[in-house]
């Protein structure tokens, strides 16, 4: 399948456990590897279409039955007025677009250092983040009221001679996201080619011609694997930057403004700090329902589960490092309500939501991460990653709406209580994103059969001594 030759070997390290655990160490006939993988494509239970239709019919209520109901009545219906003028629908649009973030990090920082164990958990991250984008690309057109205006913030001539306002938060959002969603989509696009075209060598009819044309006549030539890789690495270096970007545009929409709590100069590497932590938890609490009912316990192995909570845990105690010092600069300047904002959230109307999040983001990870046991558990590592990211999604409601009931004027304080619309409205983009990803693990290979292929072909074991060593050789 591969034409690319060995260049050069560098020893890794040594192996004490078997080496059958390890997945590039486990090599099977490509034939069979193809078969495990399209086999839970080709085959829907009805269980499976059940839940389509369940998450379907939630989608079409919770989040579009309630936008047009809104639409229809205005927003006063959403729990949105004086002093808080952002609510759950921008907690929620923070909340994916930190989870879109998985992918880049996972599939292009893990590929740009070559770290081996990416390889067969590339696609499902990548797609987290196409799929994400698309339920955050939804806000701020949901967040507007009037959806139909959005036109205005495209820099177009119009016979009313309005232009974008390039100092609103919501243009700035539009072309991050825009530029996210562009270059996510290639990114996760270019590697499928050739799972792509062995998926078109193997099925027939219709199917056959709509992969044949997804496919672009790939037949696997030498020069085509060299330009593959070529356009891989470059667009791997090119997203990293726009990923760090984004977020760090989402967190200007807080920074740049008076508020109490959001003029920070540390909520750029906070947000993405952030959003690193939710997106890597939740590429592990995909990855795990993946495996499990699609059957794919060959490619996802508690060594790939394993290195991705010591990333949670990492980052984890980096996220806790931010969050503290962000009380401590409002602390440190002497404004006495920057300073009153610790006592505020743990004594004030929030203060149950911010003993969560501590016990979910800070708490659990730190305290469970560092067993291997607990890390190699499947039921635990699920639980733990839910739990990080309800408390990511708790700290995003504490910024947004926490900080907006209380300012520097006694008397324009306020409360803010989520309205049924606003609820169902985030509870249908969880639904939506959950059914794209349903629908998507029956038209795509979730795995990259050909990177696991290279990975295993790259990789041998030697004797050196009494010492048995893996060498892994480095591919043109």
């Amino acid at each position: 399948m591969l034409a690319d030759l060995p260049k050069a070997h560098k020893l890794v390290w040594p192996h004490e456990d078997d080496p059958k655990e390890r997945l590039l160490l486990d090599p099977i006939p490509q034939d069979e590897m193809n078969s495990r993988m399209l086999k839970p494509m080709l085959k829907a239970s009805p269980g499976y279409w059940l839940t389509v239709a369940i998450l379907a019919t939630v989608v079409a209520v919770c989040l579009f039955g309630y936008w047009f109901y809104m639409v229809r009545w205005g927003m006063g219906i959403a729990g949105i007025r004086r002093p808080v003028g952002w609510g759950m629908f921008i907690a929620t649009f923070v909340f994916w677009i930190g989870i879109s973030h998985s992918g880049t990090f996972v599939s292009a920082i893990l590929r740009v250092f070559n770290v081996e164990y990416r390889r067969p958990i590339t696609r499902a991250s990548e797609l987290m983040t196409t799929f994400s984008l698309a339920c955050a690309g939804l806000f701020p057109f949901i967040h507007l009221g009037r959806a139909w205006t959005v036109y205005f913030m495209i820099p177009m001539p119009n016979q009313r001679q309005l232009w974008t306002n390039f100092q609103s938060p919501l243009a700035w959002d539009l072309i991050a996201i825009t530029t996210y969603l562009i270059g996510s989509t290639l990114y996760v696009y270019l590697p499928m080619i050739p799972d792509l075209a062995m998926t078109r060598d193997r099925m027939t009819g219709w199917r056959r011609t709509i992969y044949k044309f997804l496919s672009l006549g790939w037949r696997g030539l030498e020069y085509e694997w060299h330009y593959l890789h070529v356009a891989i690495k470059i667009f791997a270096f090119a997203i990293i930057p726009v990923m760090f970007s984004v977020h760090t545009i989402v967190s200007w929409d807080f920074a740049m403004s008076t508020q109490v709590g959001w003029h920070s100069s540390i909520f750029g590497p906070y947000f993405v700090t952030g959003a690193i932590f939710s997106g890597v938890s939740a590429v592990i609490s995909v990855l795990l329902v993946v495996r499990k009912t699609m059957g794919l316990g060959y490619f996802l192995r508690q060594e790939h589960f394993d290195a991705l909570a010591k990333l949670v845990l990492v980052f984890s105690l980096a996220w806790t490092y931010f969050f503290f010092n962000d009380y401590l600069v409002e602390w440190y300047g002497g404004e006495w309500v920057g300073h009153q904002l610790l006592t505020l959230q743990a004594r004030g109307p929030v203060a149950p939501l911010w003993y969560a999040m501590l016990f979910f983001n800070i708490a659990v990870p730190v305290l469970t991460l560092w067993n291997k046991r607990v890390r190699r558990s499947p039921i635990a590592l699920f639980l733990i990653t839910i739990g990080i990211n309800i408390g990511m999604y708790l700290e995003r409601y504490i910024i947004i709406p926490g900080f907006l009931q209380r300012n520097r004027l006694p008397f324009d304080w306020g409360a803010y209580n989520p309205q049924p619309v606003e609820l169902s409205i985030a509870i249908g983009t969880l639904a939506f994103f959950s059914l794209l990803y349903l629908l998507a693990s029956k038209v795509v290979p979730l795995i990259p059969v050909w990177e696991v292929l290279e990975g295993q072909l790259s990789h041998t074991r030697r004797r050196i001594g009494k010492t048995v060593v893996t060498s892994v050789a480095e591919l043109e």
